[in-house]
Protein backbone atom coordinates (compact mmCIF):
# COMPACT_ATOMS: atom_id res chain seq x y z
CA UNK A 1 0.00 0.00 0.00
CA UNK A 2 1.66 3.22 -1.19
CA UNK A 3 0.59 6.24 0.84
CA UNK A 4 1.36 9.93 0.38
CA UNK A 5 1.40 12.40 3.25
CA UNK A 6 0.80 16.00 2.20
CA UNK A 7 -0.47 19.25 3.64
CA UNK A 8 0.32 22.89 4.16
CA UNK A 9 3.51 24.47 5.42
CA UNK A 10 3.93 23.96 9.16
CA UNK A 11 1.02 21.51 9.40
CA UNK A 12 3.12 18.67 10.79
CA UNK A 13 3.79 16.43 7.79
CA UNK A 14 7.25 15.48 9.04
CA UNK A 15 5.90 14.59 12.49
CA UNK A 16 3.21 12.47 10.81
CA UNK A 17 5.89 10.72 8.74
CA UNK A 18 7.84 9.91 11.92
CA UNK A 19 4.64 8.55 13.47
CA UNK A 20 4.07 6.29 10.45
CA UNK A 21 7.59 4.97 10.86
CA UNK A 22 6.99 4.27 14.56
CA UNK A 23 3.94 2.25 13.53
CA UNK A 24 5.91 0.04 11.15
CA UNK A 25 5.59 1.80 7.79
CA UNK A 26 8.58 2.28 5.53
CA UNK A 27 8.98 6.04 5.06
CA UNK A 28 10.75 8.51 2.79
CA UNK A 29 10.62 12.30 2.62
CA UNK A 30 10.61 14.29 -0.62
CA UNK A 31 12.34 17.11 1.24
CA UNK A 32 15.14 14.75 2.29
CA UNK A 33 15.42 13.50 -1.30
CA UNK A 34 15.84 17.12 -2.44
CA UNK A 35 18.52 17.68 0.19
CA UNK A 36 20.36 14.57 -1.01
CA UNK A 37 20.10 15.69 -4.65
CA UNK A 38 21.57 19.07 -3.73
CA UNK A 39 24.42 17.32 -1.89
CA UNK A 40 25.31 14.59 -4.35
CA UNK A 41 23.72 14.91 -7.82
CA UNK A 42 26.41 16.46 -10.00
CA UNK A 43 23.93 17.29 -12.79
CA UNK A 44 21.75 19.22 -10.34
CA UNK A 45 24.75 21.00 -8.84
CA UNK A 46 26.07 21.92 -12.30
CA UNK A 47 22.65 23.26 -13.34
CA UNK A 48 22.47 25.42 -10.19
CA UNK A 49 25.96 26.77 -10.79
CA UNK A 50 25.18 27.53 -14.43
CA UNK A 51 21.90 29.24 -13.57
CA UNK A 52 22.86 31.17 -10.41
CA UNK A 53 26.63 31.04 -10.19
CA UNK A 54 28.82 30.34 -7.19
CA UNK A 55 26.67 32.58 -4.99
CA UNK A 56 24.39 29.68 -4.05
CA UNK A 57 27.30 27.54 -2.86
CA UNK A 58 28.89 27.75 0.57
CA UNK A 59 32.66 27.95 0.98
CA UNK A 60 32.56 24.20 1.71
CA UNK A 61 31.27 23.57 -1.80
CA UNK A 62 27.84 22.49 -0.56
CA UNK A 63 24.70 24.07 -1.96
CA UNK A 64 23.57 26.76 0.46
CA UNK A 65 19.86 25.98 0.68
CA UNK A 66 19.14 29.29 2.40
CA UNK A 67 20.65 31.21 -0.51
CA UNK A 68 18.71 29.09 -2.98
CA UNK A 69 15.52 29.81 -1.00
CA UNK A 70 16.22 33.55 -1.17
CA UNK A 71 16.50 33.33 -4.97
CA UNK A 72 13.47 31.16 -5.64
CA UNK A 73 11.04 32.65 -3.15
CA UNK A 74 11.75 36.11 -4.54
CA UNK A 75 11.09 35.08 -8.17
CA UNK A 76 8.33 32.72 -9.27
CA UNK A 77 10.13 32.01 -12.54
CA UNK A 78 13.23 30.82 -10.71
CA UNK A 79 11.12 28.66 -8.41
CA UNK A 80 9.43 27.12 -11.45
CA UNK A 81 12.83 26.41 -13.02
CA UNK A 82 14.10 24.74 -9.83
CA UNK A 83 10.97 22.63 -9.45
CA UNK A 84 11.21 21.47 -13.09
CA UNK A 85 14.83 20.48 -12.39
CA UNK A 86 14.14 18.65 -9.12
CA UNK A 87 10.61 17.18 -9.26
CA UNK A 88 11.26 14.50 -11.90
CA UNK A 89 14.32 13.35 -9.97
CA UNK A 90 12.40 13.29 -6.68
CA UNK A 91 9.61 11.23 -8.23
CA UNK A 92 12.07 8.80 -9.82
CA UNK A 93 13.83 8.38 -6.46
CA UNK A 94 10.73 7.55 -4.44
CA UNK A 95 9.31 5.27 -7.14
CA UNK A 96 12.63 3.36 -7.26
CA UNK A 97 12.56 3.18 -3.44
CA UNK A 98 9.06 1.67 -3.56
CA UNK A 99 10.13 -0.86 -6.20
CA UNK A 100 13.05 -1.95 -4.01
CA UNK A 101 10.72 -2.33 -1.03
CA UNK A 102 8.40 -4.53 -3.10
CA UNK A 103 11.34 -6.76 -4.08
CA UNK A 104 12.19 -7.55 -0.47
CA UNK A 105 11.36 -11.07 0.75
CA UNK A 106 9.02 -9.60 3.37
CA UNK A 107 8.06 -6.14 2.10
CA UNK A 108 6.39 -3.66 4.45
CA UNK A 109 2.61 -3.56 4.25
CA UNK A 110 2.62 0.25 4.06
CA UNK A 111 5.13 2.63 2.48
CA UNK A 112 4.67 6.34 3.11
CA UNK A 113 6.14 9.20 1.11
CA UNK A 114 5.95 12.79 2.34
CA UNK A 115 5.10 14.90 -0.73
CA UNK A 116 4.47 18.57 0.13
CA UNK A 117 3.26 19.54 -3.36
CA UNK A 118 1.37 16.31 -4.10
CA UNK A 119 -1.85 17.79 -5.48
CA UNK A 120 -0.12 20.82 -6.97
CA UNK A 121 1.96 18.61 -9.29
CA UNK A 122 -0.74 15.98 -9.92
CA UNK A 123 1.20 13.30 -8.03
CA UNK A 124 -1.73 11.78 -6.17
CA UNK A 125 -2.31 9.24 -8.98
CA UNK A 126 0.99 7.56 -7.99
CA UNK A 127 -0.41 6.51 -4.59
CA UNK A 128 -3.04 4.14 -3.27
CA UNK A 129 -4.08 6.54 -0.50
CA UNK A 130 -3.47 10.14 0.50
CA UNK A 131 -3.24 11.49 4.05
CA UNK A 132 -3.62 15.26 4.41
CA UNK A 133 -2.26 16.88 7.53
CA UNK A 134 -3.63 20.35 8.20
CA UNK A 135 -3.49 22.80 11.08
CA UNK A 136 -5.06 26.12 11.93
CA UNK A 137 -3.24 29.18 10.58
CA UNK A 138 -2.16 30.27 14.07
CA UNK A 139 -0.64 26.87 14.86
CA UNK A 140 1.10 26.67 11.49
CA UNK A 141 2.65 30.13 11.85
CA UNK A 142 3.90 29.23 15.33
CA UNK A 143 5.74 26.21 13.87
CA UNK A 144 7.33 28.03 10.96
CA UNK A 145 10.53 30.07 11.10
CA UNK A 146 10.59 31.43 7.56
CA UNK A 147 7.71 33.64 6.38
CA UNK A 148 5.06 31.52 4.67
CA UNK A 149 3.03 34.04 2.68
CA UNK A 150 4.96 33.86 -0.60
CA UNK A 151 5.12 30.08 -0.52
CA UNK A 152 1.47 29.68 0.47
CA UNK A 153 0.06 31.60 -2.50
CA UNK A 154 0.90 28.86 -4.96
CA UNK A 155 -0.54 26.02 -2.89
CA UNK A 156 -3.97 24.45 -3.21
CA UNK A 157 -6.08 25.57 -0.22
CA UNK A 158 -6.26 23.17 2.71
CA UNK A 159 -10.02 22.73 2.45
CA UNK A 160 -9.64 21.40 -1.11
CA UNK A 161 -6.83 19.06 -0.04
CA UNK A 162 -8.90 17.81 2.88
CA UNK A 163 -11.86 17.13 0.58
CA UNK A 164 -9.69 15.09 -1.80
CA UNK A 165 -7.89 13.07 0.90
CA UNK A 166 -8.53 9.48 1.85
CA UNK A 167 -7.55 10.37 5.43
CA UNK A 168 -7.39 13.86 6.93
CA UNK A 169 -6.24 15.21 10.24
CA UNK A 170 -6.25 18.74 11.69
CA UNK A 171 -3.03 18.75 13.67
CA UNK A 172 -3.76 21.40 16.30
CA UNK A 173 -3.25 19.10 19.27
CA UNK A 174 -0.45 17.10 20.82
CA UNK A 175 2.02 14.72 19.23
CA UNK A 176 0.25 11.91 21.08
CA UNK A 177 -3.03 12.80 19.35
CA UNK A 178 -1.28 12.83 15.95
CA UNK A 179 0.27 9.46 16.80
CA UNK A 180 -3.16 7.99 17.63
CA UNK A 181 -4.53 9.25 14.29
CA UNK A 182 -1.60 7.70 12.40
CA UNK A 183 -1.97 4.43 14.30
CA UNK A 184 -5.61 4.28 13.21
CA UNK A 185 -4.68 4.94 9.58
CA UNK A 186 -2.02 2.20 9.62
CA UNK A 187 -4.53 -0.19 11.15
CA UNK A 188 -7.11 0.56 8.42
CA UNK A 189 -4.54 0.30 5.64
CA UNK A 190 -3.20 -2.99 6.92
CA UNK A 191 -6.63 -4.57 7.24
Amino acid sequence: MAVAVTGGIGAGKSEALRAFERHGAAVISSDEIVHELLRTDEDVRAALRERWGDGVFASSGDVDRERVAQVVFADAGELDWLERLLHPRVVATYLTWRERLAEQPDPPTVSVTEVPLLYEVGGDSRFDAVVVISASPAVRVSRQVRPMQDRERRLIPDDEKLARADFAYVNDGSLEELDRFVSGVVEKLGA
